[in-house]
Formats: C-alpha cells, structure tokens, sequence
C-alpha cells in the first residue's frame, strides 16, 4: 500500500522544508487548497519510475496496434529497404534546400 501524507497548499508556500521531509518518508503528498484535492508531489525517483510506466503503457499500445495491423489481410507491407531508401532520399532532399 502506498504511503500518503495529506497537506495544504500553504505549508508548501510556509514549511517547504517540513514537506519535503514528509515526502522523504511517504511516496507521495497530497497537497490541498481549501480542503479539495489539488496536486500530487512525488520525490524525483518516484516522478521517473511514473514516466517509465506511461512509456512503457503506451509502446504496448503501439505494439499492439502494430500486431492488430499485421494480423490484416488487406494490409500492404512496404519492405523494409524500401522505406530505408525513402528515408535516405527526404534526408538528402531537405540537406539541398
């Protein structure tokens, strides 16, 4: 279970140094403006392994599309020196303009 710590948006602003103690023990603060949920601060490692994920999350998802486009009859494949040629012609092609 994840560790939590719920704190005003003030104590940001008047004990930054107390918050950030706080989040060195718990994953995460919660940070409130007039008793509402309004932003979540993670420490630095917890912010990356986050990014991770939702990279990770989204090339499964383009895996996926790719492998549901495979599985497609009427889909034409362009073999792959073909689409290295066409790349090094654009490359050449902008390196004249």
């Amino acid at each position: 279970m994840l560790k939590t710590q719920v704190r005003p948006a003030r104590d940001l602003r008047n004990n930054y140094a107390d918050v950030m103690k706080t989040l060195e023990q718990h994953e995460y603060v919660v940070i409130t403006n007039q008793g509402r949920g309004d932003s979540v601060l993670i420490d630095m490692d917890n912010f990356a392994k986050y990014q991770q994920a939702l990279h990770n999350e989204y090339i499964f998802s383009e895996l996926q599309k790719s492998k549901a486009l495979l599985e497609n009859p009427d889909v034409e494949l362009t073999p792959h020196d073909e689409v290295m040629a066409r790349l090094r012609e654009r490359r050449e092609a902008r390196k004249h303009v």
